[in-house]
C-alpha cells in the first residue's frame, strides 16, 4: 500500500514538502561548513602567525588564580611570548614560587597580589592599587570554584555557595571594572574569561557552579558585542573537562585523555586562539563536543544525561572511597 493511499492528500502537499527538506538540509550543511571553517581559522590557520601579544595589546598580563592549573599554564604560556605578568591567587608562598620559576625560566617581570576571591569587594581595593600605572593588555579572569563532587544543594555548605557567587560571578565584571578603563584609554587590549560547556543548559547535582558559569558566558558575550570596534579583544572560554584539581574527585574526569586534556595541553591550544576566536571551546576536541550538544541535545535530554553521569560519578567516587578505607 503507497503513502498515498494512507494519505489521501498528501500529493498536495509534496513539493511544499520537498521544498523544506531541501532548505532544512541546506541550512544544517552551511552552518556545518560555517562552523568547520570557525575552527580550522582557530586552531590551525592561527599556529601559522607568531602574534606578538605584547605589541598587539599591552606589556603587561594579570591573570587571577594562577598557582594551580589553567590559571598557572596561563601565566606561562603569556610568559613564554614576553609579556610580564601579574600572579593573584589566595597563598602568598605559591605565589612567590610560581612567580620566581616564570622569571627565572622566561626571563620577564613577575608582580604578585595575595587575594582571596571568597571575601568579595573587599580584596579588589589591593589588586587595583598593584595594577596602578601598568600597560595591561591581557586579562585573564580564570580564578573559579567548583563542588567537591557532585551533589544536590542542600547539601552545599555555607562556603561553598558564597564561593560560587563571589568567586565565579562576582569576580569577573569586577576584573574587569580594573583593567577596562585603561585598555580603553589607550586603544588595546584583551580580556580572556573561562566560563565552561557546563554553561550550556543547567546540570543537576553541579546546579550552582553551571548556573555561575552561565553568568561568565552572558556577561563575556555582552561585553564582546558592546566592545566592538574599540580595539578591545573580548573572548569567552567554555572548555570541558581539563585534568586539575578540580576534578580529581574521580579518575573517570581526571585521568587525561582525548576529551579530557591537561592544563598544559588545553592552555597551549586556547592560547592560539586568542584573536581569531571570540567565543571557543578552547580545545578542538571540547569544541567537538560543544558541536554535539548545541545541535544534538535541547534542555531535557542534557540534563537528564548529566543528572545520570553525575550520579555515576558520585557513585564512582563514593565506591572507591570505601575500597581505600578497607
Amino acid at each position: 500500500m503507497s503513502c498515498y493511499a494512507l494519505f489521501p492528500g498528501l500529493g498536495d502537499f509534496e513539493h511544499v514538502l520537498t521544498v523544506v527538506g531541501l532548505l532544512f538540509v541546506s541550512k544544517t550543511v552551511l552552518q556545518g561548513l560555517w562552523i568547520l571553517v570557525r575552527n580550522v581559522r582557530a586552531h590551525l590557520w592561527s599556529r601559522l602567525w607568531n602574534k606578538k601579544l605584547g605589541e598587539t595589546y599591552g606589556k603587561w598580563a594579570v591573570v587571577t588564580g594562577s598557582t594551580d592549573g589553567i590559571g598557572k599554564e596561563y601565566a606561562r604560556e603569556l610568559a613564554r611570548r614576553g609579556m610580564n605578568i601579574v600572579l593573584i591567587s589566595r597563598t602568598e608562598e605559591k605565589l612567590q614560587k610560581v612567580a620566581t620559576e616564570i622569571a627565572e625560566e622566561f626571563g620577564v617581570e613577575t608582580e604578585i597580589a595575595v587575594a582571596d576571591f571568597i571575601q568579595g569587594r573587599p580584596v579588589f581595593e589591593n589588586i587595583a592599587q598593584r595594577l596602578q600605572n601598568k600597560d595591561i593588555g591581557v586579562l585573564v579572569n580564570n580564578v573559579g570554584v567548583m563542588l567537591p563532587h557532585p551533589m544536590e544543594f542542600e547539601l552545599a555548605s555555607e562556603r561553598d555557595m558564597w564561593a560560587h557567587i563571589n568567586v565565579n560571578v562576582a569576580t569577573v565584571p569586577a576584573m574587569t571594572k580594573l583593567v577596562l578603563p585603561g585598555m580603553l584609554s589607550r586603544g588595546r587590549g584583551a580580556i580572556i574569561n573561562l566560563s565552561s560547556l557546563a554553561a550550556a543548559y543547567p546540570i543537576p547535582l553541579m546546579g550552582i557552579y553551571a548556573a555561575t558559569k552561565a553568568f561568565v558566558d552572558f556577561f563575556s558575550l555582552a561585553l564582546e558585542w558592546e566592545y566592538r570596534g574599540s580595539g578591545i579583544t573580548v573572548q569567552t572560554i567554555t572548555p570541558g573537562y581539563v585534568s586539575t584539581n578540580m576534578t580529581k574527585f574521580s579518575e573517570l574526569v581526571h585521568r587525561p585523555g582525548l576529551f579530557i586534556p591537561t592544563a598544559r595541553q588545553f592552555v597551549s591550544h586556547a592560547v592560539h586562539t586568542l584573536g581569531y576566536a571570540s567565543c571557543t571551546a578552547g580545545y578542538w576536541a571540547h569544541g567537538i563536543l560543544g558541536y554535539l550538544v548545541d545541535t544534538f541535545l535541547n534542555r531535557w535530554f542534557f540534563m537528564y544525561g548529566n543528572y545520570l553521569w553525575n550520579s555515576l560519578l558520585l557513585h564512582n567516587m563514593k565506591k572507591n572511597q570505601a575500597s581505600r578505607q578497607r
